[in-house]
């Protein structure tokens, strides 16, 4: 598996604390899934973006155009999962990590069973 560098593992403590989410390898990267995957990790070994280090966040109609023309540097439009409206951030010195804990709860949210966001919405701000 690619990548095990300090934002890597910021990421997987930020994904893997949310409830029932788990961290299953696939493509060669690192994924995170409740139901279904809710980001997906992509690094120097892989092939969309060797230069740099990103994560992949599904995201809710409307906040991939938002993001990306807020800040172009740090969000994108990813391959592959942009059609569907998912973002991409880069995950360097001017990731905005609070931030990123939002974008990862409500993709988590979007891939949950609805009996589980129930249980959890109140104590993950939902």
């Amino acid at each position: 598996m690619q990548g095990t560098g300090p934002e890597l593992a910021r990421l997987r403590a930020l994904c893997l604390a949310l409830p029932e989410a788990r961290e299953v390898e696939a493509w060669g990267a690192p994924t995170f899934r409740v139901k279904t995957i809710f980001a997906m990790y992509s690094g120097p070994l892989s092939p969309n973006h060797p230069e740099r280090e990103d994560v992949w966040v599904k995201a809710p109609p409307g906040d991939q155009d938002f993001l990306v023309s807020k800040d172009p540097e740090l969000f994108f439009v990813p391959p592959y999962t942009g059609p569907k409206g998912w973002v991409g951030v880069v995950l360097d010195g001017s990731t905005d990590w609070d931030h990123l804990e939002v974008l990862l709860r409500e993709a988590w949210r979007m891939s949950s069973p609805k009996r589980l966001v129930s249980e959890h919405a109140e104590a993950l701000g939902l």
